[in-house]
């Protein structure tokens, strides 16, 4: 454990006690340790000032807060995921500078309860929650055991041990808003090109602009540069750093036509066909990707699902050992991330297919830093149910474990059995699978389509996707409802896919 969170209590002198006593300990097993405080309220200035000075901390008071009261309420309630964002960075700055931060949780914040605002705060951090309670009551502990879904806490008596925190461990929370942090440092740690080739759509020029401010791709923009910038100045934003390629007129066509006959000429393409095909956005989109030129292509805004990946079909193609394309979802929960597949491209899968799908999500997962364990989805659980369905998903089942034996894969699974542990006590005991699965593979189209818009629609849940999956190159299809929002998540998952081929 390298840092923790204080919840104090409103005795200030009771606060800095223990405080105190807990930094003593933290001193003798770290030599640079520093104090965080999300949020700075004028009542704090005095507690952070003596313990900076009591312990010669090498810390300026001004890096000892995210935000002062007055700035986070205003973001807060201007943007509650950017204020988050801003604060999981200014944290983790201070992981990589210091052996060890000691949170000291909110004094003040407006009108938010501070108990609640300071464990959403712990969770969002991911550090372990040290709660003074005194007078030992049940409703923090109740509290706490809920929110935190039974992962250790510490509550804070007269009989508290000082050496026996060093033993919690440090929290693994995947909320939104860490996701994002995540797979922005991601992406920034070794950025890409990724090509969006709809730069007649306002959406499209606007997640340029914010791609490039943020430096998380590199951005090539397909059409006629003076449209392209007059457009961008009319919208008062900044997209200079785009390279733009006129996909009408460009020396590129000669090269991609050959590529592209050579290709297709078995299936009847003439040279003429293929020289007129490289000059549409998604064909020359396509081919930037496929010579190397891009690492990533993402579309869809105002192009159909079909237009966007017929292309990639017939010449990207898809991965080896891998022969059907799908689309996976990510669904970020409150505070855990699952992968939902197939939601967007193939209608009936059929059981070899079902395996591939999920071999696909589960190395999606996987390069998203999560560790996939894959549950095969139907109305029953292991051998309690039959019917053609359910046989189906035996066999899927069958040929994933032969085909891939490092997969963490089971099923049949119903949902609540492949994640609820109580549940897969009962229906799935010593199932490593049940009850801990983040990868969910779907018995077709029909079902996993209806369950990410009902799980996205009424728990509080964000779906980031569709995306693409067996492609050997990452190309990626924009819902075209689409918000800029979507648009910049897209890009930046595609820049992650690209980091893995």
């Amino acid at each position: 454990m390298k840092s923790l969170y204080l919840i104090r209590t409103k005795d200030e002198d009771l606060s800095f006690s223990i405080s105190e006593k807990m930094l003593q300990s933290i001193a003798q097993k770290y030599k640079n340790i520093c104090i965080f405080t999300p949020v700075f309220a004028p009542v704090d200035e005095r507690l952070l000032k003596e313990l900076i000075s009591k312990f010669k901390l090498k810390q300026e008071f001004n890096k000892t807060y995210a935000f002062s009261e007055e700035e986070a309420l205003e973001s807060y309630v201007k943007d509650k995921n950017i204020f988050l964002q801003g604060l999981i960075s200014a944290f983790e700055k201070l992981k990589e500078e210091y052996d060890f931060v000691f949170v000291l949780g909110l004094s003040s914040f407006g009108v938010l309860g501070l108990f609640e605002m300071n464990v959403k705060f712990a969770k969002e951090l991911n550090t372990p929650i040290f709660a003074i309670n005194f007078r030992q009551d049940k409703t923090v502990n109740n509290y706490l055991s809920e929110k935190l879904d039974c992962v250790e806490f510490v509550e804070i008596n007269d009989k508290f041990d000082l050496n026996k925190f060093y033993e919690v461990k440090e929290y693994n929370f995947v909320t939104q808003n860490r996701f994002s942090y995540q797979t922005v440092k991601l992406a920034k740690k070794n950025k890409k090109k990724v090509v969006l080739p709809e730069s007649d759509d306002d959406r499209i020029l606007q997640a340029a602009a914010i791609l490039l401010q943020q430096e998380l791709v590199d951005v090539v923009l397909l059409g006629d540069e003076a449209l392209i910038k007059r457009r961008a100045k009319e919208l008062n934003i900044n997209i200079h750093k785009a390279e733009i390629l006129n996909n009408q007129a460009s020396p590129l066509h000669s090269e991609f036509a050959k590529i592209l006959y050579e290709a297709r000429k078995h299936k009847g393409m003439s040279e003429n066909e293929a020289k007129e095909l490289v000059k549409d956005r998604t064909y020359f989109g396509t081919m930037l990707v496929h010579t190397n030129k891009a690492d990533a292509m993402v579309s869809g805004a105002s192009t159909t699902t079909a237009e966007t990946i017929r292309p990639a079909l017939q010449f990207v193609k898809t991965k080896d050992g891998v022969s059907v394309v799908s689309g996976m979802f990510f669904m970020l929960l409150e505070d855990r991330v699952l992968v939902f597949a197939d939601c967007a491209v193939t209608t009936n899968p059929t059981p070899e297919q079902l395996a591939e799908i999920a071999y696909s999500s589960a190395n999606t997962a996987k390069a998203f830093g999560m560790n996939p364990k894959v549950a095969m989805l139907s109305y029953s659980t292991g051998s309690s149910g039959s019917g053609v369905s359910v046989d189906a998903i035996k066999e899927a089942l069958a040929i994933a474990k032969e085909r891939y034996p490092d997969l963490e894969i089971n099923g049949p699974l119903q949902f609540d059995a492949a994640i609820d542990i109580k549940t897969a006590k009962s229906k799935m005991p010593n199932c490593s699978v049940a009850g801990h699965a983040n990868v969910f593979i779907f018995p077709d189209l029909n079902a996993a389509n209806i369950c990410y818009k009902a799980v996205q629609r009424t728990a509080n849940t964000l779906a980031v996707g569709p995306i693409l999956q067996g492609l050997k190159k990452p190309i990626n299809d924009l819902s075209r409802g689409c918000l800029v929002d979507d648009i910049v998540n897209t890009v930046i998952l595609s820049a992650i896919q690209a980091q893995s081929k």
